[in-house]
């Protein structure tokens, strides 16, 4: 039967992410509009999202954190512009992100020392073909195919190269192994529901290193430029960004971390995210027709949740039918206003996909999956 009880907040989205719980725009009542960001006020509220973000995620001294253009994917290419050349690349790639940073490094950057590991959505490469005497770039948590690695143990302490972590949608929801990542990068608008256009990263002192004795043989543009003369250029580890961040996206920001502060940092993050994750687990247990895209448990994303169907008659139809039928779920979800934006990935297998971060709450997940069944059943019925 058609469930009587609705979400009380339909966005699952897996990028732009929901709100925390309790947004409004009066969070952002304080944002420092028509202001230059140089100047002192602005300057402190950037300043303040770099703090702030170091100290929920427990970054280790010596590690800089940058506020940078064009989002988590501007975060990345500007390290792999800058940083990579110095000797060999290994890319791990999973899914379309990781393959995207790969097919970079081929044909944009065209490396020539250059290695690509590949697994198809749903699984991991074989994590220890990875050479750490080579740079080694890999996204810590696959958000088009809810695969993630299962903890840094993989990653060499003594190793040569550096190694370059996507960890958009693992930030703020997975406990990162900091001393074996020499660069990370995010966005504002994953894990903690924040706005678009703007990235993070990361820089370990090894990477500072690389970045003040290796100038790479191709030409830097500006917002990709991190260094000058041989040296870090430190300001905008500080909050003198490289472009016009903004202040608005900044205030919103704050407001994200602040939050993220008052329910217990990330201990309390990865705990509601677990928490959503178990929820979907039980449901899936006892489910004829979904099933998780992963296909191991240690590797199974808690943020990007991602299903397949596994029902015997949906299988058997042509592909075409099933990504029509797939449509049509996500279709029903929408007009009845239960759950926007959860179709699989353009790229990834036919399926779902349903954000589990910890500014979902879980119990309109719990009020999400008897839905699922309702709109399978409805599906169904047409083939």
């Amino acid at each position: 039967m058609k469930p009587t009880q609705t979400t009380q907040n339909p966005n699952f989205s897996s990028g732009p992410c929901s709100k925390r719980p309790g947004w409004s725009l009066d969070a952002l009542k304080d944002a420092a509009l028509g202001r230059s960001h140089r100047a002192k006020g602005p300057k402190k509220k950037l300043a303040e999202v770099i703090s702030l973000s170091r100290k929920v995620l427990g970054m280790p001294d010596g590690y800089v954190l940058g506020i940078v253009p064009a989002s988590d994917t501007g975060a990345i290419e500007m390290a792999m512009w800058s940083l990579l050349g110095e000797r060999g690349v290994d890319v791990l790639a999973w899914e379309s992100f990781g393959s995207g940073w790969g097919a970079d490094c081929k044909s944009q950057l065209k490396l020539k020392d250059l290695r690509i590991l590949k697994a198809g959505y749903g699984e991991l490469p074989d994590l220890t073909q990875a050479d750490f005497s080579r740079d080694v770039i890999f996204t810590w948590n696959g958000t088009t195919s809810g695969v993630c690695v299962p903890n840094g143990d993989w990653i060499p302490a003594d190793r040569e190269g550096l190694t370059i972590c996507d960890a958009t949608s693992a930030a703020f929801a997975m406990d990162l192994t900091w001393e074996k990542l020499d660069v990370v990068t995010w966005s504002w608008q994953k894990a903690l529901g924040g706005e678009g256009a703007h990235g993070m990263i990361a820089l370990s002192p090894r990477a500072v290193k690389r970045l003040e004795t290796y100038t790479p043989d191709r030409p830097l543009p500006k917002i990709f430029q991190m260094a000058k003369g041989g040296k870090l250029i430190e300001g905008i580890f500080v909050g003198e960004t490289i472009n016009t961040p903004s202040m608005l996206c900044v205030e919103d920001a704050l407001d994200g971390l602040k939050w993220a502060e008052s329910i217990g940092g990330l201990p309390g993050l990865m705990a509601r995210t677990q928490a959503n994750l178990k929820v979907v687990e039980e449901w899936v247990a006892a489910s004829s027709w979904a099933g998780f895209l992963a296909g191991d448990k240690a590797s199974r994303s808690s943020t990007s949740i991602c299903l397949k169907i596994v029902d015997p008659a949906y299988t058997a139809l042509p592909v075409e039918s099933q990504e029509k039928h797939a449509k049509a779920l996500v279709a029903m979800l929408d007009k009845e206003g239960v759950a926007f934006d959860i179709g699989a990935y353009r790229d990834a297998p036919v399926g779902l996909r349903i954000w589990g971060g910890a500014t979902v709450e879980t119990s309109d997940l719990s009020a999400l999956l008897p839905w699922l069944d309702w709109v399978w059943d409805e599906v169904k019925l047409t083939f």
